[in-house]
């Protein structure tokens, strides 16, 4: 049985991470049930276990956490849907590889609720979308800009950490890192794109898209 948790006020970084911590303790010893958890940040920055320090661009602009998660650097801030994902892989066949594409597919399956189509691209963590309201590349390519981010740990073969979907945050913020190392390719938001779009309605194609990808 899976729980879910909203917070309707913005959480501090170590105080969610603090949660999950003991969350991921109690799941592993049968004394909790799973959790998806749905909150939003204050502005800051996050460095997960693969970020380069050449990547963080203004490291004044908002708070630098150090994070155990996988991935290098990425920003949560208000207007962004972060989804901490507390699931037991002990009892979801423990593949890693396999529980990543399924929270890739988790995310596509949501944004397609909004007839957004999320893709996957080898060797670019995330989600992304084609942009094709924007001018071809100079490789005459078509623009692709990133709409989710992914990124978890293990413990105990329990998950934390999770995604973090771009509804309407400040993309202005990303300015001050490259996010997820990655330097030809933008950034966008559901409202970005043209969508009337709240976190609120988000949360419904998650908790829907879940129960048919996840379960």
């Amino acid at each position: 049985m899976v729980e879910w948790k909203t917070s309707d006020t913005l959480v501090d970084y170590d105080t969610a991470v603090a949660f999950m911590e003991h969350r991921v303790q109690q799941i592993h010893n049968g004394t909790a049930d799973e959790l998806i958890w749905l909150l939003e940040h204050p502005p800051l920055y996050t460095a997960g276990t693969s970020a380069r320090p050449e990547d963080l661009t203004d490291p004044d602009r908002f708070p630098v956490y150090q994070s155990a998660r996988g991935g290098q650097y990425t920003y949560h801030g208000p207007g962004q849907r972060v989804v901490y994902v507390m699931l037991d892989l002990n009892k979801r066949g423990k593949d890693v590889r396999a529980f990543v594409k399924s929270l890739e597919d988790w995310v596509i399956a949501a944004l397609a609720e909004f007839n957004v189509k999320g893709e996957i691209r080898e060797g670019r963590v995330g989600v992304w979308v084609r942009r094709d309201d924007k001018p071809l590349t100079i490789t005459g390519a078509k623009p692709e800009d990133k709409v989710a981010a992914i990124g978890i740990r293990l413990r105990k073969w329990v998950s934390f950490h999770g995604i973090s979907i771009n509804v309407d945050p400040d993309l202005d913020h990303f300015g001050g890192i490259v996010p997820c190392g990655i330097s030809e390719h933008g950034v966008t938001s559901l409202v970005g794109l043209g969508l009337p779009v709240t976190l609120g309605d988000v949360d419904v194609a998650l908790r829907t898209s879940f129960d048919a990808v996840i379960g």
